[in-house]
């Protein structure tokens, strides 16, 4: 009788990191392609103060926006939302805040703007259901 002879292999200790390279390139690709769409608001010029800014914990808070011709705008998660007019978004602000009440409210307006749009927009804010409005500035330099 013809006798095989069996080579007994030893298992291999290492692990194929190849597919987990693949999964991180798709993710790299993925994340760097949406960052930019995550972005938000209308490129407004606004004023400088130290103030606290918005604790990390805290729920995002609705963005109404005042550009430098008086146009307003609502933080909607486009770079260029449209512009909208006053009852509109007093009407998406207080639909949201029915949602959840306890959203912060803040005001981002251009450093040009009459102060009067401002008050106005803060105004109409706290009548659509807002407790209380905040500004957004930048930090000094």
């Amino acid at each position: 009788m013809m006798q095989i002879n069996r080579v007994k292999r030893k298992p291999v200790a290492e692990i194929n990191v190849v597919p987990y390279i693949d999964v991180m390139l798709v993710l790299l690709i993925i994340f760097m392609v949406t960052a930019p769409l995550v972005t938000q608001g209308v490129k407004v010029d606004l004023p400088q103060a130290s103030a606290e800014p918005l604790d990390q914990d805290s729920k995002p808070p609705i963005i109404a926006s005042i550009n430098a011709k008086g146009e307003y705008f609502l933080a909607t998660g486009s770079e260029n939302g449209d512009p909208m007019s006053v009852t509109d978004l007093a009407t998406v602000v207080a639909a949201r805040l029915q949602l959840d009440p306890d959203t912060p409210v803040i005001v981002k307006a251009d450093r040009s703007i009459e102060y009067n749009y401002v008050i106005e927009l803060m105004t109409l804010l706290q009548r659509a259901g807002a407790p209380s409005v905040g500004l957004m500035t930048e930090p000094k330099q």
